[in-house]
């Protein structure tokens, strides 16, 4: 018989975390309505259900831009703390950003000696990509591990976690916004309609958005027919439609009106629409995929960063994660993918002239038969992928935690990473 009143407390960091946990929170009360849930993150999260305590989506940064918020996020880990010794939820569930999270997952786990708090972390960090170091501390303070990559179950087991793969939760948030693939497809011939997709974040739209639009007034030098779309998040919008709206008289891209389209919230709708996307690297190139809408991948990096520190901490030489999945499962964990296996074409890190770009786009654009080659090999991944029930499966584990926080533990590997490093939580 279900205990009532259990509690779930929850921590997601990004827009793209906010939402996967809120789907976790429908599926949870789904299964159990008595089920509380509390926790940091963002609006979707709220609506879903839970009560928040620490709204931490507004500001999501990554890297040197995120080094600002390091205050805020202490004072945050001490909060969580102090409610931690005083009152402790029945179950932690961690999702996404592992920068943040492993503290939490920690504080889970020590705050109050006399009950650690047992630990779910949904959607793996990326150690096969680089931070292998935080395996140690993912292996030692997560309980169980919800993986949404299928290469990422035998990679993480290999290292002791105890890993489940249960399906990418795109699957499930795209649901019935799905169109079919090439025989809806409308050809636009000489007018194409190009997708200009900055991520979720401001700091990704503001390193990238510039350089997309330089992309497009090249395109449209060739196609002077051509009509762009750019949907945004809360976050991205007001970039992008400042930045649209500076562009200079001169601009070929004038009058803005008749080729340049902005709306929040319009990824579902305006990606199927489009014969070609430029998009930042990350899940969004699945999400892309899933539509079935050829694209070219893009992410910039500082050259004097990337070249000094970047390209000695990242372990893979493949970035963008269509690529990753289409390939081989060993060599994708292993960061051994090449250029020659991939299915769309990538450029990161991306600085310096955005000619080559541009011209990869006038090519598939002038070439219908390379976009439809492009979509026949992203329908046939996203075939293997297609596994809904994600979330669903995920608040199956977590209750699972919450009958039997410990059972059936993995066993530590013979020969542990070694190369984990310490780092303070308060």
């Amino acid at each position: 018989m279900q205990s009532p009143g259990r509690r779930i407390l929850m921590t997601a960091a990004e827009v793209s975390g906010d939402l996967h946990a809120s789907h976790l929170i429908r599926s949870l009360l789904a299964v159990d309505p008595s089920l509380r849930v509390e926790g940091h993150g963002g609006p979707r999260m709220r609506d879903a259900g839970a009560h928040l305590h620490v709204e931490t989506t507004a500001k999501a940064a990554m890297g040197l831009s995120g080094v600002g918020r390091a205050r805020e996020m202490y004072r945050l880990l001490r909060w969580t703390r102090d409610r931690y010794k005083a009152d402790p939820p029945d179950l932690h569930v961690c999702v996404d950003s592992s920068a943040v999270n492993l503290h939490f997952a920690r504080i889970a786990r020590t705050a109050n000696p006399d009950r650690p708090v047992p630990v779910l972390y949904y959607i793996a960090p990326q150690l096969w990509a680089w931070r292998e170091g935080r395996m140690k501390r993912l292996r030692k303070w997560a309980d169980r591990l919800a993986c949404i990559l299928p290469f990422e179950e035998p990679y993480f087991r290999s290292h002791g976690v105890n890993a489940t793969f249960v399906g990418h939760p795109l699957f499930d948030e795209v649901g019935e916004k799905r169109e079919a693939r090439s025989e809806k497809r409308e050809d636009h011939g000489a007018a194409p309609v190009v997708g200009l997709l900055t991520g979720s974040r401001a700091g990704e739209a503001r390193a990238n958005f510039g350089r997309m639009l330089q992309v497009a007034e090249q395109i449209k030098r060739e196609f002077p027919a051509a009509r762009f779309l750019a949907p945004t998040t809360a976050a991205t919008h007001p970039i992008v439609t400042q930045a649209v709206a500076g562009l200079p008289p001169s601009s070929i891209l004038h009058p803005l009106s008749s080729c340049f389209t902005t709306q929040e919230g319009a990824f579902d709708e305006f990606v199927p629409r489009c014969d070609l996307v430029i998009t930042v690297s990350g899940t969004a190139t699945l999400h892309v995929a899933i539509h079935g809408t050829p694209m070219i991948v893009v992410y910039y990096g500082n050259p004097v960063l990337w070249n000094a520190v970047g390209r000695w901490l990242m372990r893979t030489r493949t970035y963008a994660l269509v690529n990753l999945l289409a390939a081989d499962p060993q060599l994708a964990a292993s960061g051994r993918v090449t250029a020659d296996m991939h299915i769309v074409p990538e450029f990161i890190p991306w600085y310096g002239s955005t000619g080559p770009v541009a011209d990869h786009a006038i090519d598939l654009l002038r070439h219908p038969d390379k976009l439809s080659a492009q979509r026949q090999r992203l329908a046939a991944l996203t075939s293997k992928l297609d596994k809904p029930g994600a979330s669903m499966r995920t608040a199956q584990i977590a209750m699972e935690l919450l009958e039997a926080p410990y059972k059936n533990p993995m066993p530590v590997p013979a020969e542990p990473d070694s190369r984990g490093t310490r780092e303070r939580t308060p």
